[in-house]
């Protein structure tokens, strides 16, 4: 086992809305042979969340345009980002794509919960989510 192929049966339960869900499958696709291991684990998440559509979808979990504050637990760091899509990211304005490894890791999550996964360079982390503003609709 790499230190990508952390079991699905130790992450936490995902929640996504289903017009994202096909949006995002769709980016995952697209980047399978640019980013491959990328591609591979974001479906990997895709494939184990519950689908739901916006008006159900927990207040606290994190989704496409959420703002997100979360922690990384191995170095004490704290962060605060807003999901998007690839075209829409902006590092300096701290909009992270949804095709990075972070956004990988914070898509579906809910305030409180935590993953152990991985940087760009392989290493596991735990990040820590402590809170989720959704814009409003």
């Amino acid at each position: 086992m790499t230190k990508t192929d952390i079991p699905p049966s130790t992450r936490p339960p995902l929640h996504i809305i289903d017009s994202e869900y096909d949006a995002i499958a769709g980016i995952a696709m697209r980047a399978e042979h640019s980013q491959p291991e990328l591609a591979r684990l974001l479906m990997a998440e895709l494939d184990r969340a519950e689908i739901c559509d916006a008006a159900s979808l927990p207040p606290d979990t994190a989704a496409m345009h959420s703002r997100i504050s979360f922690i990384d637990e191995g170095s004490g760091a704290s962060r605060t980002v807003v999901l998007v899509y690839p075209q829409e990211a902006d590092i300096e304005a701290g909009k992270i794509s949804i095709l990075t490894h972070v956004g990988a890791g914070l898509i579906g999550m809910r305030a409180g919960s935590s993953i152990l996964w991985p940087d760009r360079d392989g290493r596991e982390r735990r990040l820590k989510i402590v809170r989720i503003e959704r814009p409003a609709p």
